[in-house]
C-alpha cells in the first residue's frame, strides 16, 4: 500500500453511548500558539472517513498565524470505528448522539465544525438539540434539501462498481465514476483519494466501510419527495455559516443553495469549480477561503 503522511495527529478512540469503540484524529498544535482559539471538528460524508480531512486538517491546525486543534471523526462503521452489529444504527439520530459523545469525552464545550455531506446533516441535527455547541458551521455540499438524481447516483456506484485488484485500479475506478465531475483534479489527486477511501485488507484495497451503509441506500423510493430539514436549518441562522458547493454537484440544487442564502443573510457562498460531490476541501482556493472564514470565529 502506498505511504500516507500520518504525522500531525493522534489517534484516539472513544466509546459511544451504546458501547461502541470509536475513532478519532486529534490535530494539535502548540498550546500556546493555539491558546484562545476553539477547535474544528471534522464529520465526513456518507461513506468517508477521517482521511479525507487530512490535508486541510494539517494546514489549519500548522497555520503559522491562527493554528487551530482540529479533530476529524470516523462514524461507526467508517474507516477505524467499529462497525455496528444492529445495521439499523446507521441513522442520522445515533450518529448525532455519536459527535456528541466524543465532544463530551475530548472536553469540547463550543467548536467551530466542518460537515461534508451526511455530516453537514448531523449538524443540522446538533442545531437544533445542542446549539451551544456550535460557534461556528461549515457546510461541504449539503444543505436541507438533498436531490434525489444525486443519492440515487451515490447509491448506484456504491452499489455496483467493481472491485480493484490493486492501488492504481483503485484510482482509475474513482477517475472513471466522478472525473466527468471534478475536472480540477489532478492524477495525484486521484491516488490521493483512493489512498483516503480504500484499506489494505491482504495486500488489496478494499472500501473502508460496512456495505450494510451503501445497502441501505437500495431501500429508498426516490419516486416519493425526500424528506427536508428546512426546520433544523433555521437553528443555523443565528450562526457565521459558510456554504461550499461543487460547480458540479449532483446533490445540492442551485435552488437549494439560494434559498439557503435567502433564510439565512450571512451565509458565505463559496463554489468549488471543477468539483462535484462533495469538494475536496484541499484544493484550489478552498483553503484559503476556510481561513479567512475561520478568522471571523473565535
Amino acid at each position: 500500500m502506498p505511504d500516507m503522511d500520518a504525522g500531525g495527529f493522534q489517534e484516539r478512540f472513544y466509546t459511544s453511548s451504546d458501547g461502541l469503540r470509536l475513532y478519532a484524529r486529534d490535530y494539535r498544535p502548540d498550546q500556546a500558539a493555539a491558546a484562545g482559539r476553539l477547535p474544528v471538528i471534522c464529520l465526513p460524508g456518507l461513506t468517508r472517513n477521517t482521511r479525507d480531512f487530512h490535508p486541510l486538517a494539517l494546514l489549519l491546525s500548522r497555520d503559522t498565524t491562527m493554528p487551530r486543534r482540529v479533530i476529524a471523526l470516523d462514524s461507526r462503521g467508517r474507516g477505524n470505528s467499529a462497525w455496528d452489529e444492529n445495521k439499523a444504527n446507521y441513522n442520522l439520530a445515533i450518529e448525532t448522539s455519536d459527535v456528541l459523545a466524543a465532544c463530551a469525552t475530548f472536553g469540547i464545550e463550543r467548536a467551530i465544525f466542518v460537515g461534508t455531506s451526511r455530516g453537514g446533516l448531523i449538524l443540522h441535527l446538533i442545531a437544533a438539540t445542542r446549539p451551544d455547541l456550535l460557534e461556528a458551521v461549515i457546510l461541504n455540499d449539503v444543505g436541507p434539501v438533498l436531490e434525489a438524481e444525486g443519492l440515487a447516483r451515490i447509491r448506484d456506484y456504491l452499489n455496483n462498481g467493481r472491485n480493484p485488484a490493486d492501488w492504481s485500479e483503485a484510482a482509475d475506478i474513482l477517475k472513471e465514476n466522478h472525473g466527468a465531475s471534478f475536472a480540477a483534479l489532478a492524477e495525484e489527486d486521484w491516488r490521493e483519494m483512493a489512498l483516503a477511501l480504500y484499506r489494505d485488507i491482504g495486500g488489496r484495497p478494499v472500501a473502508d466501510f460496512d456495505p450494510a451503509i451503501a445497502e441501505a441506500l437500495k431501500s429508498i423510493d426516490f419516486s416519493q419527495p425526500l424528506p427536508d430539514l428546512w426546520g433544523q436549518f433555521e437553528s443555523l441562522s443565528r450562526l457565521p455559516l459558510m456554504l461550499i458547493r461543487g460547480e458540479n454537484t449532483s446533490l445540492l440544487s442551485q435552488e437549494t443553495a439560494g434559498e439557503m442564502a435567502r433564510r439565512h443573510s450571512r451565509l458565505i457562498l463559496h463554489a468549488a469549480e471543477g468539483q462535484g460531490h462533495a469538494p475536496l476541501l484541499h484544493l484550489g482556493n478552498i483553503p484559503a477561503t476556510i481561513r479567512a472564514f475561520l478568522a471571523t470565529c473565535r
